[in-house]
């Protein structure tokens, strides 16, 4: 009894402290975790909220010379001139069209390779083709668009070398505008799927053993095992990384697009990252490109809090 009269006294004196005292006590009592908390803490705070403060550029026409605080303050007029450019639609259609090429083919592929992993029983296998899947990731988009430009052109891809020896015709794949999204989508399923499987095969790690030995002594098969236990079970991982990446929805990847474009396909890949770095850097409209981003930023929100919950 005295013991839990003297805990509640001090849950009771702590209460009545102020909220930076408290704070501080708790930030001491485990100073372990908020020390291995530090640096993701001080990479948000440098460069996602310390750079919020230049989202005020798209209210002005920033000029470098005048300064922040010499440029004229012009309202919402870069935003009315954004919506009403004649590139507006056609750079929301193909924005749109790419990510949801990539949310149809490429959302379920490392699911399907991780399930694919996860069933692989010798160790020293699973770790091998791990490590080759994963290992694409790795390389610049620099070097995928070199591959590609090797594998596909007109002059000295494979594929077509392959095609006019046989006796064809080669296929502009690089310069036909029709196969600009599907070889998007395909750079990105071959880059970056083996490393999207880490995040569900740790949450396939996680499952009970126990589950399956149940299933096994009812006479479930791998695939039952695997729609009725493995599925269920990282469900609330795929909800929550499919919410993510429709928040994504209005960002593609600026680099892979950049170098992927070219004047026959300009119809089809011009993107929102492309016009903010052709009007922002090249030809020096600052606001403009900030005006771009921001206006990407709320509709990954808008979409991003309107997705269904798990």
């Amino acid at each position: 009894m005295m013991e839990s009269a003297r805990a509640a006294a001090r849950v009771e004196a702590i209460a009545q402290q102020g909220y930076w005292p408290r704070l501080g006590r708790r930030i001491l009592q485990h100073k372990t975790m908020y020390m291995l908390a530090l640096p993701g803490i001080l990479y948000f705070a440098l460069f996602k909220f310390v750079p919020l403060w230049g989202l005020l550029l798209a209210f002005q026409d920033y000029n470098p010379y005048s300064g922040f605080w010499g440029s004229e303050w012009v309202g919402l007029k870069h935003f009315a001139e954004l919506f009403q450019d004649s590139h507006f639609y056609l750079m929301l259609r193909n924005t749109f069209a790419i990510n949801l090429f990539g949310l149809i083919f490429m959302f379920p592929l490392p699911i399907i390779l991780a399930l694919m992993l996860n069933e692989v029983r010798h160790e020293f296998f699973k770790r091998l083709n791990q490590s080759i899947v994963y290992l694409p990731h790795f390389l610049s988009w620099v070097v995928v668009a070199s591959m590609t430009f090797f594998i596909l052109s007109t002059d000295v891809g494979i594929i077509n070398k392959l095609i006019t020896a046989s006796g064809g015709e080669s296929i502009a794949f690089l310069s036909n505008p029709d196969y600009f999204w599907g070889l998007i989508t395909a750079q990105t399923m071959w880059k970056e799927a083996g490393w999207g499987t880490i995040i569900f095969l740790a949450a396939m790690a996680g499952v009970d053993p126990q589950r399956y030995e149940a299933a096994v002594v009812d006479g479930a098969g791998r695939w039952r095992q695997i729609w009725h236990i493995t599925l269920p079970a990282i469900r609330p991982t795929i909800f929550i990384l499919l919410i993510l990446r429709l928040g994504a929805m209005a960002d593609v990847g600026f680099e892979q697009v950049l170098l992927m474009m070219n004047p026959l396909v300009t119809s089809v890949a011009e993107v929102f990252d492309t016009y903010s770095y052709t009007q922002g850097i090249l030809k020096g409209q600052i606001s403009v490109g900030v005006t771009v981003g921001m206006f990407k930023g709320v509709v990954g929100f808008c979409l991003f809090y309107t997705s269904p919950s798990p």
